[in-house]
């Protein structure tokens, strides 16, 4: 009885085994293919750096495409919030830089977009993948991205421009003009930013001065013939700043050449126009092309020189150079649609 029994275990003891080796393989592929499909959750469709006009619109029609995006950056409506006045938008007449700019960014959240407050200080391909890092060290994954980094102010570079930041020193007039009402300010630069900057600030100070380097004021004539129009607006023609000095607060600054007898020049505060930049820092370390000027080399799909990347609005080489916050929200909106196109073919291969 006591070896019919024997025989008839050890069968049963190799049933359960097979049987419990069975039932872990099954758990284990269970397991496996739950963080496979975690991390495929967990892998968007775009990401885009930068919340300005380009990238927005590049959200916006993402959304409509039905692509997981998520938009990284600091300034909700990008720089354009600091425009005093947006009159050429198509179909707005009359608005606010910051009011176009959140509705652009409501727009987008509305659309579906995942709009983050972090900025990204690193991306790296790995494969078909990018792998990106915020300045708050969190990761992402996504399958393509979109730069529309936009671009950094230009600086004097002078003695004081550091010192007086913030203590009578701008660079933008949007934000900071009510600290100069019934007030004596200079306008650095002759450019539409500048004039248009120059004529906001002649309704709230006393006097502003716009100091240009050149023969006459360029940009958009409509602003150009505001400024000069204007009783309280004097305009400096072919004249440079070297240095700004003061005490605690910026008293005034010293001049290429002599006005009116004098090689410097009383001012409560200045407002520094001269222009931008790209922002070159994610471009340079990715070591995809740019041109002489270091703006994106992109094509008429706003693909870059590495397969799976974007670049949209004032960064890029396209538009003319034209930096416009509609030739933007249009560099931003043509990324998207390419980027549509793109993963349904590679998904149909």
């Amino acid at each position: 009885m006591l070896n019919i029994l024997h025989v008839c275990t050890v069968p049963l003891q190799i049933f359960l085994h097979i049987h419990i080796h069975i039932y872990a393989k099954i758990h284990l592929s269970k397991l496996y293919l739950n963080v496979y499909m975690n991390n495929q959750e967990n892998i968007y469709d775009v990401a885009i750096i930068g919340t300005g006009a380009a990238g927005l619109s590049a959200s916006i029609y993402s959304s409509r495409y039905k692509l997981k995006n998520i938009v990284f950056g600091k300034l909700p409506g990008g720089t354009i919030t600091e425009a005093h006045k947006v009159c050429n938008y198509p179909g707005i007449e009359d608005i606010t830089g910051m009011e176009l700019g959140m509705k652009m960014y409501n727009h987008a959240k509305k659309e579906g977009g995942e709009i983050v407050n972090e900025s990204i200080v690193d991306i790296q391909k790995d494969g078909d993948i990018f792998k990106l890092t915020s300045d708050s060290d969190k990761e992402y994954r996504t399958k393509t991205v979109i730069l529309a980094t936009g671009t950094d102010r230009n600086k004097l570079v002078i003695p004081g421009e550091d010192e007086y930041l913030g203590k009578g020193v701008s660079y933008c007039a949007t934000c900071d003009a009510m600290f100069y009402r019934d007030k004596t300010v200079g306008v650095i630069g002759g450019s539409s930013s500048a004039t248009m900057s120059a004529v906001m600030l002649s309704d709230i100070a006393k006097k502003v001065y716009i100091i240009y380097r050149g023969t006459e004021l360029r940009g958009e004539p409509t602003w150009a013939h505001q400024a000069e129009e204007k009783e309280n607006i004097e305009i400096i023609y072919q004249t440079l700043l070297t240095e700004l000095y003061g005490n605690e607060q910026l008293e005034g600054v010293k001049l290429s050449r002599p006005y009116r007898g004098s090689e410097t020049l009383k001012l409560d505060g200045i407002f520094i126009e001269i222009g931008s930049e790209p922002n070159i820092v994610l471009p340079f370390k990715m070591g995809i092309k740019t041109d002489d000027h270091n703006y994106i080399l992109v094509d008429k799909e706003q693909k870059t020189s590495m397969e799976g990347l974007w670049a949209a609005g004032d960064c890029t080489t396209n538009s003319n150079y034209f930096k416009q916050v509609v030739t933007a929200a249009s560099e931003g909106a043509i990324a998207a649609n390419s980027i549509y196109t793109y993963l349904k073919e590679k998904s149909s291969n």
